[in-house]
């Protein structure tokens, strides 16, 4: 296990370091001159160079990475050029947004995925086992802001049974995670339902039956254990996925989370706010995928002895 971790942990550590060389060349490369977009035409050239200086732009690229980086991990992200506030002070409502709403949807597609999976896997031929796997090909094919627009025209617009956006309370966040949980419901249901099929024809289930162990124990203790280190890999990498990709959910509900602050950043040259929220981005998904290897060598001893 020591060798596996420390693995793991030096891994974590070259790409954090990868990422953050890639995320600062390509802030840096982005058309536009950052302090002339905030000034303007009508910025007198004092104020330019002022603005420059402050922005560290007149340094050499070197420098500024390093300096960005250490700040960084400092937590030192500076101020936001185009709210004018300092950058935590805008990220304390956006993180806490955006990961509940990746919680909630990842939660909601398990919920949905492992007994529609389950299912699927042991009444194959059954009217409702066919219709699931339809369900699943339209889940995994409707691209996510159609869905999303779909679930507003239907139960806000014309139900109006739910709001169409806003943040105000958990029922606002009721659409978007739908939005998000419904396209990896159908993948996780389609893992579930391969995953356990494949354990259902295994020696040890043909053993455990002619036993005459009951029904339940050999799906559920048996079965559905071995099955499981798959189906959980892949809601471990749906939820490195949401991490990252509620930009487009947040844009069509209009909820103020990190896609709506990132686009805005990036759209007006946000260098300290675009920097930063990308590093969390990308921080965050590799703290998440380290602490999923460890949890999934827990469930697979066969990994910590690769």
């Amino acid at each position: 296990m020591g060798r596996y971790l420390w693995q793991k942990t030096v891994g974590f550590a070259l790409t954090a370091l990868l990422v953050s060389v890639v995320t600062f060349l390509i802030i840096q490369i982005l058309p536009g001159d950052p302090a002339l977009l905030v000034l303007g035409t009508e910025g007198s050239p004092q104020a330019y160079q002022e603005l420059r200086g402050e922005l560290n732009l007149d340094q050499p690229a070197i420098s500024r990475f390093f300096g960005w980086l250490i700040g960084f991990f400092q937590g030192n992200w500076g101020s936001s050029l185009r709210y004018s506030l300092p950058v935590r002070d805008l990220l304390q409502d956006a993180i806490p947004l955006s990961i509940r709403l990746a919680l909630f949807a990842v939660g909601l597609a398990l919920l949905i995925a492992i007994p529609s999976g389950m299912f699927m896997a042991t009444n194959r031929h059954s009217p409702l086992a066919r219709i699931l796997s339809i369900g699943t090909q339209m889940g995994m094919a409707i691209p996510q802001f159609w869905l999303g627009l779909l679930l507003i025209q239907f139960f806000a617009v014309r139900l109006t049974l739910l709001p169409p956006g806003g943040s105000e309370g958990f029922i606002s966040l009721i659409l978007p995670v739908f939005t998000l949980a419904l396209p990896r419901a159908a993948v996780l249901t389609r893992f579930v339902h391969v995953g356990l099929g494949e354990a259902l024809e295994e020696d040890y289930i043909r053993t455990a039956k002619a036993k005459g162990l009951p029904r339940n124990i050999v799906l559920y203790k048996h079965a559905l254990r071995n099955g499981a280190i798959e189906v959980f890999t892949v809601a471990g990498l749906q939820f490195a996925q949401l991490l990252a990709g509620t930009i487009v959910v947040e844009q069509v509900f209009g909820l103020p989370g990190v896609g709506q602050l990132l686009l805005n950043g990036v759209l007006q040259r946000d260098l300290p706010l675009v920097q930063t929220l990308v590093m969390l981005i990308v921080m965050g998904i590799l703290v998440f995928n380290l602490g999923f290897d460890l949890g999934l060598a827990l469930l697979d001893p066969r990994l910590r002895y690769e």
